[in-house]
């Protein structure tokens, strides 16, 4: 039985110093989890802990997906059979960087529901439904029924969203009358509205922090004496946005802040030990300002996080401090780390074959709608990927601006089929000056979107535009063709050399390997857009960085010709060629 006091944990009368660190499933593929489970346990970790992300799990209204990528119960086997504890957060907010903060993005198509994270009976419907799916999955790995899992998350930082605290008690009845029955817990800030506003009397509170430990446990001590202190997120490294730096920690400093708290006996969940990749449209995005959602923040596509154990599952000089501190509570020697897979050579991937997007539209793209008014992703049925919206300005008119409000993420602007600008959302660029000479011109936008928000008031965001404007009117009369993007790779393109024109472009080539190994693409003198290799889709690519290198895991290639396709949404400024590197470059 685990149980939990003031002066810690304890698992069978046996005092435990929990020794966790945070690795997600979703984030490395399944042939991949014993490798880096076993690191993390060369590092002197005894459990392990992950997210439950429920977007990945139920992508339409009571269709679920429990398989490859998304296999829970085969992850959580995984962690008994490297011999780790496990920790499970589950759904349905989690943050961490991912899509939407894990909430799926059907709920913001559903009228009903009139907000999310809050006793919203339409909202908290779906929670239930999805608990009824989720629970029978965690609820046999338990130690109560001899499995590993020794606590289960209520909600995710709460305390810096909401104070509907009946909300929590909500979601913890939930899990009990649905077999959970491992100590339930919250994580939050170490301030007293985070405190006062994410904890719920009677389940153990943690805190999450990336220094000044002892501080944050006083606080913590200061509202809840009861509790073994416990940081349930040491923050280790950070993330990177697209067009910002790489963010790296000393690893001396990060080992400090590590012992600081073994030293004092608190136990600690490792955020991230290995952080891994946001494959597909999966990564997140941030806002300056978490409280009014402005100036948005798209996430790349590494969670490298400067881990100790890195993306591709090796180790840093991060990962040798924090087993030096770790190793001293060890009962025995620590096990050596695993080897590494082989490395790709180095080389050059010719991509000759083209097709441009607008001349397979029908091939790709949903049935057209018409509307008044713009409709957004969410209402048009598409989770992420491109929207061609259209409509006309009558005339004759002389040049006004066109303004476009409401924009997530960005527009291509088309004008009579002409480009005519990029549009970003929160960008201070001009608008567009458009003259209708005739009786009308016809405007489209292709919309592309980016991360859903994951933290904060913006989380539950819409993408698409809500209006455009031609000087100070309203257009009206629109159509929208939704491509979906992310998941496998369009099928049956005509590939051959795209034709003149403007717009994205499809490029195809090959990559001839003898045996599967890992590497890393890099696409020089591209600009913007997104990569699949044998159909699994890598990530988006960009050039203003700071991430400059795709990782590509072993599992997707196959010996012989494996295939790779890139959606240049830009143009590319050099040749279509795309290089195979040794070693990341994350900025």
């Amino acid at each position: 039985m685990f149980q939990i006091s003031p002066e810690g944990f304890s698992l069978d009368g046996r005092p435990l110093h929990l020794l966790s660190g945070a690795m997600h499933y979703f984030r490395t593929l399944p042939e991949q989890w014993p490798h880096r489970l076993h690191q993390l346990r060369a590092m002197g970790l005894n459990t392990v802990e992950t997210y439950v992300p429920w977007n990945l799990h139920e992508p339409r209204p009571g269709s679920y997906d429990f398989e490859g990528l998304a296999d829970l119960d085969a992850f959580l086997h995984a962690t008994a059979d490297a011999g780790l504890h496990a920790i499970v957060r589950p759904s349905p907010y989690i943050c961490a960087e991912w899509e939407n903060g894990g909430l799926p993005w059907w709920l913001g198509a559903d009228r009903d529901v009139r907000a999310v994270r809050c006793q919203d009976p339409a909202y908290l419907a779906h929670v239930e439904r999805w608990y009824d799916r989720l629970m029978p999955v965690i609820a046999p790995h338990q130690v109560s029924r001899g499995g590993n899992v020794l606590m289960v998350q209520i909600e995710n930082e709460y305390g810096s969203y909401g104070t509907d605290t009946g909300y929590l008690r909500h979601l913890a009845e939930a899990m009990r009358s649905r077999g959970i029955d491992v100590p339930l817990f919250t994580s939050d800030g170490p301030e007293d509205f985070f405190l006062t506003g994410g904890t719920v009397p009677g389940h153990l509170a943690t805190v999450n922090f990336g220094s000044r430990a002892t501080e944050a446990f006083t606080e913590l001590r200061r509202f809840r004496p009861e509790d073994p202190a416990m940081c349930m997120e040491f923050w280790c490294g950070w993330f990177d946005h697209w067009g910002d730096g790489h963010t790296v920690r000393d690893p001396k400093d990060a080992a400090a802040t590590l012992a600081e708290m073994t030293d004092a006996g608190a136990s600690v969940n490792i955020y991230m030990a290995h952080g891994g990749t946001n494959f597909g449209t999966w990564a997140g995005a941030n806002t300056k300002d978490p409280a009014t959602g402005e100036t948005y923040l798209p996430d790349v596509t590494s969670y490298d996080y400067d881990a100790p154990v890195d993306e591709r599952g090796g180790t840093t000089e991060k990962f040798w401090a924090f087993r030096e501190v770790l190793g001293k509570l060890a009962e025995g020697p620590l096990p050596d780390p695993a080897p590494m897979p082989a490395l790709l050579p180095a080389g050059r991937v010719e991509l000759s074959e083209s097709v441009r997007l607008f001349d397979v539209l029908n091939e790709l793209a949903a049935p057209t709608v018409a509307s008044a008014v713009p409709l957004t992703f969410e209402e048009l049925g598409i989770e992420h990927g491109l929207v061609l919206y259209g409509t006309d300005i009558p005339g004759p008119r002389k040049a006004y601006p066109l303004s476009v409000q409401g924009l997530a993420d960005r527009a291509h602007v088309f004008v009579d089929g002409e480009p005519r600008g990029v549009l970003e959302r929160d960008s201070d660029a001009p608008w567009p000056e458009i003259a209708v000479e005739g009786a009308s011109t016809r405007v489209e936008l292709l919309v592309e979107s980016m991360g859903r928000v994951n933290y904060g008031t913006g989380v539950g965001e819409h993408k698409g535009v809500s209006r455009v404007l031609h000087t100070q009117q309203l257009l009206h009369n629109w159509t929208a063709r939704p491509v979906p993007l992310g998941n496998g790779t369009p099928d049956g393109l005509p590939w051959g050399t795209a034709a003149e024109g403007p717009g994205p472009v499809f490029h195809r080539g090959f990559l001839d390997v003898s045996e599967p190994a890992d590497g890393y693409l890099a696409l020089p003198g591209w600009t913007k857009g997104y990569v699949w290799v044998n159909g699994f889709c890598l990530g988006r690519y960009w050039e203003q960085g700071p991430q400059r290198t795709l990782y590509v895991p072993w599992p997707l290639l196959r010996a012989g010709r494996n295939e790779i396709v890139v959606l240049e949404l830009d143009g590319c400024d050099a040749e279509t060629v795309v290089e195979v590197r040794e070693l990341p470059d994350l900025g």
